[in-house]
């Protein structure tokens, strides 16, 4: 069988359960580390014709990350395509389970068994804390209800100030994130890399929890860590 990955996490997940399996990858695929497989281009711009040259038995895509124009194209050359739908934790183990053993026909992966153990009973902070969590900036834009990473806080006590919101990623001013009654930011390194240089200082009065975004938002073998991660970072 032969994969085309368009999504960064599926990528890890396939190639950590199905050696031999991925015959491409978009540029953001980053793991696991030494990764050698044809390149598409971005998950927003992957290149169709390349991955069509591929030969691909199946494209692996999610319904957020990528683009619905760029999957038809693939369909209606006759490629299969997997779309996955990821807003929650639940929602991830369940569709790592229909990529693997179902459409890739996998043995269950072990690190999958623990990924869902770690998390079963994950110790929360002592206290529940209220947080604004952004993902960009110029403008800013801040996680809003609705999202695997607004789920995976709130398992471990934080919770999303803006997770009522309307938009799943608004725009807010500076100003009312700063006003929003919040008493933590968590500041990822993706999409936006926030960094302790980066980020902070326009949070003057909260503090600051600098997460590595592939614990908070990657939906594959990183979730095996996430918690302690998390915890970690939160802490």
């Amino acid at each position: 069988m032969r994969v085309v990955s368009l999504v960064p996490s599926l990528t890890e997940a396939v190639a950590e359960s199905g050696p031999g399996l991925l015959a491409g990858a978009t540029d953001w695929c980053t793991h696991p580390a030494g990764l050698r497989v044809a390149r598409v281009g971005g998950t927003k711009n992957p290149d169709v014709p390349a991955i069509l040259a591929l030969r691909p038995d199946l494209v692996v895509a999610n319904e957020e990350e990528n683009r619905e124009p760029d999957l038809a194209a693939l369909r209606e050359a006759g490629t299969e395509v997997l779309v996955t739908t990821v807003r929650t934790l639940d929602d991830a183990f369940a569709e790592l389970d229909r990529l693997l053993t179902g459409a890739c026909g996998l043995p269950r992966p072990r690190w999958l068994d623990e990924a869902e153990a770690a998390w079963a009973a994950p110790e929360p902070p002592s206290a529940p804390r209220r947080a604004v969590v952004p993902v960009w900036r110029k403008p800013w834009m801040v996680l809003g209800r609705d999202t695997f990473a607004g789920d995976l806080l709130g398992r471990l006590g934080v919770r999303n100030v803006y997770a009522d919101h309307a938009d799943r990623y608004p725009r807010v001013p500076l100003d009312e994130l700063n006003a929003a009654g919040a008493d933590l930011v968590v500041l990822p390194d993706e999409p936006y890399r926030f960094t302790t240089a980066d980020g902070p200082e326009a949070f003057p009065a909260l503090p600051a929890a600098l997460v590595d975004g592939r614990y908070l938002t990657w939906y594959g073998p990183s979730l095996v860590r996430a918690p302690a991660a998390l915890r970690a970072a939160l802490g």
